[in-house]
């Protein structure tokens, strides 16, 4: 057995404020781990972001391939509100878990209850009281689409870079034994994210996504923006150069974090 498609982290980003959380979790069976970027504040009540990472990755990577803390950091000395930015592991099923559930494990409740929990246990000035949005890229932003259209009491708003939109998308990027597994699934949508916001469109939270014009799911994600157009639910769909690279993500993330702040400021006029 050869080990394959590794993610290495660079030394290009590095970030101050980091904080490793490794969890054990009955829906995972094991552990799981977190990393949390937080400043030092005397804030309470802090807004969290969760940002879901792609297949082969793991909770390092927004961070050190994204280097989203140098966005963030960098628009906070712009006037940005305060966030805590939430980076959990997928929970290590195969080349990547979708955050779907299924009868071994449950990826999708790992997310939605044990992450949640363990940064407002963890973290002073995050509590019960505080807002939790949801953004990821590629199987990130398909976890994100669908975890933030069927929990609308947890998440407040939903932001995806480059979605996978359904389990057929993830041919582009994984192995067969990787797909036949995403294939059992247990989630009640089947897995199909046009499914899951237009059963939950009456209880959405405010929805955002973006693709590049050369990525490979362009076109899965232009089928999505139309399916939401004839289904009237509300979204806004942004569309740029670049492909499907850390590239873009590092670049637009910076559109979910003005989008956060936005419902944030909206909330709390």
């Amino acid at each position: 057995m050869t080990v394959k498609r590794l993610e290495v982290s660079p030394i290009n980003f590095y970030g101050d404020n980091f904080v490793t959380i490794t969890a054990y979790s009955s829906h995972l069976n094991g552990r799981g781990d977190i990393s949390v970027y937080r400043q030092t504040t005397k804030s309470t009540n802090v807004p969290i972001i969760i940002l879901l990472h792609g297949v082969y990755g793991s909770h390092w990577v927004w961070s050190q391939l994204g280097g989203v803390e140098q966005v963030y950091t960098n628009l906070g000395q712009k006037g940005l509100s305060e966030f805590v930015l939430v980076m959990p592991s997928d929970g290590g099923h195969y080349e990547g878990s979708g955050y779907l559930p299924f009868n071994h494990a449950d990826y999708e409740a790992w997310i939605v209850e044990d992450v949640i929990s363990a940064v407002i246990d963890t973290l002073p000035m995050c509590s019960d009281k505080s807002k939790i949005y949801i953004c990821g890229l590629s199987m990130g932003g398909y976890g994100a689409l669908r975890l933030g259209a069927k929990y609308p009491k947890v998440f407040s708003g939903i932001s995806a870079h480059s979605s996978i939109t359904n389990i057929e998308d993830f041919t582009e990027f994984v192995d067969r034994e990787t797909l036949n597994s995403l294939q059992q699934t247990t989630d009640i949508y089947g897995g199909d994210v046009f499914t899951t916001l237009n059963e939950n469109h009456s209880t959405l939270a405010p929805l955002r996504l973006d693709c590049g014009k050369e990525d490979p799911l362009f076109t899965a994600n232009s089928r999505l923006v139309r399916q939401l157009i004839m289904a009237n639910i509300d979204h806004t769909f942004e569309i740029f150069d670049g492909g499907h690279s850390w590239e873009y993500w590092h670049q637009h993330v910076v559109k979910t974090f003005e989008f956060f702040a936005h419902i944030e400021k909206s909330n709390n006029a």
